[in-house]
Order: C-alpha cells, then structure tokens, then sequence
C-alpha cells in the first residue's frame, strides 16, 4: 500500500488504517503469547505492528509514505518531526532481524527465547501506545520535513 505524496481529503485518514493494521498484529503478537504459539511468529508481529505504527506516525505528521522494513530508518524519520522519538532509536535495530529470519529457514539457525519475545512484546506495545496517543491527540499536526517536495 503505498501512499500519494500529494495531500488531499482521499489520504487524510489513511494514517488511521496503518494504526489499525498495528493493532491488529499487537493483537495477534498478544494471542500467539498466551496461547503458548510460535516464537518467531510473535516477534514477526511485533515487527510488524513498530513498523506500521511509525509509517502511520510519519504520514500523518510529513503526509509521506515510507517504502520499506528498516525500523532504524523509520525511527530516525520520526525523530526528525518529533524528538520523542529519540527513545526507541537504542532498542530498534534488533527488531531488523525479526522480518526475514523468523520467516525464512536461514543456514544459521534462528534462535529466540520467551525473554527476548517478552521485550520484544513489550517494546513494540510501547512504541504503538505512543503513537497512537499522539494520532488521537494531536489534530493533524503536519510537519515539512527538510528536503521534502511541497504539498501544496
């Protein structure tokens, strides 16, 4: 899904369906933990849910969809409109490795334990609330990042 660069009343409220998106994968991740499911499918949700949160984070404060699974990259855009999020740049890199190795058979083997699972969980939970608080509070707060095409 990919995102207009130029704004109108069509994606306006698209930020809300990748929020959406993220709480549904924080809600798998959340199901998959208590009923004792696979490891590397939670911890591919919690990717999931960072990254969809911080592309609906990024359109809703640039209006500019950002292609790709790099939650450092992502990160690192969101600190750019809001310093806030200067918190979770420490703690992103890990979760790079969780979109294709708990996907794939790799000749290394993957290996993760329930208390990597459980900060993992508990990391993406925070990094969704966040958002979501800012989504819900803030009224369309529309920042031009440096280097960003006008608008208009």
């Amino acid at each position: 899904m990919s995102a207009r660069r130029n704004s109108n009343t069509n994606d306006s409220r698209r930020y809300y369906e990748w929020l959406d998106r993220a709480q549904a994968d924080l809600q798998s991740a959340r199901l998959l933990i208590s009923g004792g499911g696979d490891l590397n499918t939670v911890v591919f949700h919690c990717h999931q849910v960072v990254e969809k949160a911080l592309k609906g984070f990024l359109l809703f404060r640039s209006r500019r969809h950002y292609d790709g699974h790099n939650i450092t990259f992502l990160v690192r855009r969101a600190i750019k409109l809001d310093s806030d999020f200067n918190r979770f740049l420490e703690d992103s890199p890990p979760l790079n490795r969780y979109y294709i190795e708990t996907r794939y058979p790799t000749d290394i083997p993957f290996e993760i334990d329930t208390d990597t699972v459980k900060n993992v969980f508990r990391f993406s939970e925070k990094i969704y609330q966040t958002i979501a608080s800012k989504l819900h509070t803030e009224p369309g707060a529309f920042v031009m990042e440096e280097g960003s095409p006008s608008t208009g």
